[in-house]
């Protein structure tokens, strides 16, 4: 048991220091408000974007390692490591300690019971992931050790009066939970449906059906990028989005008090005369699932909702055969 232990956190260990910085320049990427070339002002008149333009994953990862360092790539490693420990501590608690030999995956309970411990585990990893994204896109330098000092940062007055304020996040737990049964009801049942455990080599018989089989859950694979990375793009704008209220303001409104941040910025300490990414105003917030769609076409192209679609379609081929 001491053995397996230390097995799993060596392989978290491993695990967190190679995706970390990959997972942020993702986030960055899908986060980056990026509007169109040509815009018009509030008054008609044609206005020139003048914020960075980045397409591509490794351009915004080679962005992120110029302009904040290494620091910069393992932004959000601190709230990254607790989520990954505490959902390792909820499954072993919960569940049964024999899952450590497994790396701490979700049991095998069949499509409601899977849809309902992850619906939990959702809920549950709501406010980490809120948390992780906007330390990612933040300018601002986060210590690692204070935690206080972060959180001032990272969440409005409002949000930390009352901290449910950031389930209210307008669309996010909408966009996530799609996100969530779309793979588990829909995928996951075809997939048990066409075919078997690929894990267990007594039910496997290497015929013409079995291939077709596994060729149409590999179609279905990629044919998912086309609904998944939408949501994707989605939820790390919908996360980064504070929530601000006063008695005359609605809930994504404007605070009337500044939240007086004066920490130092990447920018500044490395030399730097511009952020890594863009992000859009917090006076003109989305208002949900479909309005944040529906401005991000208007405003940056169909395109930007499928920023890094070949990420989410490997993930995709990945959960079609699991």
């Amino acid at each position: 048991m001491i053995v397996e232990l230390i097995a799993l956190l060596v392989t978290l260990g491993i695990t967190l220091a190679v995706t970390v910085p990959l997972n942020g320049a993702l986030v960055r990427l899908r986060a980056n408000f990026n509007p169109k070339s040509i815009q018009l002002d509030a008054e008609g008149n044609v206005e020139p974007h003048t914020g960075p333009v980045v397409t591509s994953f490794f351009g915004m990862l080679k962005r992120v390692k110029r302009i904040e360092g290494w620091a910069g790539l393992y932004k959000g490693l601190m709230p990254t490591l607790l989520e990954t420990g505490a959902l390792t501590g909820f499954v072993l608690v919960a569940w049964d300690p024999e899952a450590i030999r497994y790396g701490a995956r979700a049991p095998n309970t069949g499509i409601l019971g899977t849809l309902a411990y992850a619906t939990i585990a959702l809920i549950l990893n709501l406010p980490a992931v809120v948390l992780t994204y906007r330390s990612i896109t933040t300018p601002h330098r986060l210590p690692y050790f204070n935690a206080l000092y972060s959180i001032r940062v990272l969440l409005t007055p409002t949000e930390r009066r009352r901290p449910w304020t950031i389930y209210l996040t307008p669309g996010l737990l909408a966009a996530q939970f799609t996100h969530l049964a779309y793979k588990i009801v829909l995928v996951g049942t075809l997939r048990r449906v066409l075919i078997p455990d690929l894990s267990r080599a007594d039910t496997i018989k290497a015929d013409g059906v079995l291939f077709v089989k596994i060729g149409i859950m590999l179609a279905v694979g990629v044919l998912s990028t086309f609904i998944l990375c939408p949501l994707e793009v989605i939820a790390a704008k919908l996360a980064i989005q504070r929530n601000h209220a006063a008695p005359e303001y609605n809930s994504v409104a404007q605070e009337v008090e500044d939240d007086a941040i004066t920490g130092e910025e990447y920018a500044e300490y490395s030399g730097a005369e511009e952020d890594v990414i863009g992000l859009r105003h917090e006076r003109d917030p989305y208002l949900g699932l479909m309005d944040c769609a529906k401005k991000v076409m208007q405003e940056e192209g169909r395109g930007a909702l499928y920023r890094a679609w070949w990420l989410t379609a490997f993930a995709s081929l990945g959960n079609a055969l699991a």
